[in-house]
């Protein structure tokens, strides 16, 4: 299977990466995690981007958040935003930096320090062509709604 990359802006954006590496983990998911700037490097940026055994991006990063777009330049493959409350404005700035490409330059971009929802989107891209890794995640579906029940019984 191909893998997963997990690009950051910057090292400060692992606890946002932590979150995406540990579903990428529960489901059995291979990955890598890189940090690279779509300003500072943007030829290794643009390298990672290139590399055929990369399924699928997730590119997470605060303020300009211009990382998963530079990417999503590079790649025919599926691109996964985070944008990281970073700034002084509690993500805004990242968020609309990430959701707002242009035509034809999708990024499917995920909540404010979402990473946990790139995580699980990377994994459900992927099992599309994966009947065994599909099953992980209706399973993971299924603790998650237990979840829930159970706290629903717990205030009745």
């Amino acid at each position: 299977m191909k893998k997963v990359a997990v690009v950051m802006g910057s090292k400060s954006d692992m606890p946002v990466a932590q979150k995406a590496i540990d579903m990428l983990e529960k489901f059995g998911v291979d990955y890598e995690v890189r940090v690279l700037s779509a300003h500072r490097t943007p030829d290794e940026a643009r390298e990672l981007a290139q590399r055929k055994d990369i399924a699928v991006f997730i590119g997470i990063a605060g303020m300009a958040a211009h990382l998963a777009g530079a990417i999503a330049a590079n790649t025919t493959s599926p691109v996964i935003g985070v944008p990281v409350n970073s700034g002084q404005i509690g993500g805004m700035d990242a968020l609309l930096s990430t959701v707002m490409m242009p035509p034809g330059m999708p990024v499917a971009t995920v909540g404010i320090d979402a990473g946990k929802n790139a995580g699980i989107l990377a994994a459900q891209i992927l099992a599309t062509s994966d009947e065994e890794l599909m099953k992980r995640i209706a399973m993971f579906r299924l603790e998650e709604k237990e979840k829930v029940l159970a706290q629903d019984s717990e205030v009745k």
